[in-house]
């Protein structure tokens, strides 16, 4: 098993991590490359997609499509932070230096939480569009999104760095083999030589806020929504209702489904099964997106043909 370099002035501290990878079996490695790359590719796109289209259309300018963008860039983002080193993994010897592990820490952790309140943002808005309809330009003025994705990017570092900060005061010296595909912050934690009793702690304060309050906005903000269409509106309305709503619901039950069984889980569950539970949030989840939120949109369809169009005509 291999060891890592031995740092400078501290003769008990590796340089570089070894990641295992998703599986340690042969025949898995190369249909399981392609299969994750062609997930990549499709994220990728999808993503850019969402983002080049609500940028040139003037008609998606709204704060609906406005956090969507932001949903779309957070995807992006921290898809890029995982996937081409998991990817790596299943052609070669995947090392990743002490430097580049702490980056991965602190860029994962930042985009998973902006992910938390960016799909509550949207939860929001949803309330307020269908709870408050005659108010909606004014509660969700420019001024007000800003601010709302000003706090949203403000949590993410917050909870980045307390997370990261943490990390770089723990001592590695026994082993630097991460038997994962990615530097998370669990089997981290397992290969420290110091007490890590704050790293827990941290973890349970700083995931259990950004898991319980978004969690709680989202139920409240449907629960109203709910409310509002069983008593307000009309079959045709409440068919309309649930259609802006459902795509929402389906991608936030994907993300918080999984992230909150990987980091609030019993301490009995396996490594193989915390491996297939980020998988679901950190790669097929932003690959998955751009379909949940476009397939039945009108708007998104309507804006595909025109930017198709005037680019076919130029």
């Amino acid at each position: 098993m291999p060891q890592g370099r031995l740092l400078s002035g501290n003769g008990s501290s590796v340089t570089e991590f070894v990641l295992l990878g998703l599986t340690q079996q042969p025949e898995l490695q190369l249909p399981l490359f392609f299969l994750f790359l062609g997930i990549y590719v499709v994220s990728m796109v999808g993503n850019l997609g969402l983002i080049v289209l609500i940028g040139l259309n003037t008609h998606l300018h709204t704060p609906m499509y406005y956090f969507l963008f932001h949903l779309s860039f957070t995807d992006f983002c921290y898809s890029s932070v995982v996937t081409p080193r998991m990817l790596m993994g299943f052609l070669k010897q995947n090392i990743i230096s002490y430097a580049e592990c702490m980056a991965q820490v602190f860029f994962f952790c930042f985009f998973v939480i902006d992910e938390c309140y960016i799909l509550t943002s949207m939860a929001y808005d949803r309330y307020v569009a269908i709870c408050k309809p005659l108010m909606y330009k004014i509660i969700m003025s420019h001024q007000v999104c800003l601010m709302i994705t000003v706090s949203v990017y403000v949590m993410g570092f917050l909870g980045a760095m307390a997370h990261t900060g943490c990390m770089l005061r723990l001592t590695f010296c026994d082993s630097n083999v991460i038997n994962h595909y990615m530097c998370d912050i669990p089997p981290l934690l397992q290969l420290s030589c110091t007490s890590t009793s704050i790293n827990e702690l941290v973890i349970f304060i700083v995931v259990g806020v950004n898991v319980t309050v978004p969690s709680l906005t989202i139920f409240i903000s449907y629960t109203l929504i709910l409310s509002n269409i069983s008593s307000n509106q009309s079959t045709g309305g409440r068919s309309k209702a649930f259609s802006t709503c459902s795509s929402h619901i389906i991608a936030v039950s994907l993300f918080f489904g999984a992230s909150a069984f990987m980091y609030l889980k019993p301490s009995t569950t396996s490594v193989d099964q915390d491996k297939v539970s980020t998988i679901f949030y950190t790669i097929v989840g932003p690959m998955m997106n751009p379909f949940i939120y476009s397939l039945k949109n009108k708007d998104v369809h309507i804006a595909l043909r025109k930017t198709l169009r005037k680019w076919l005509l130029c």
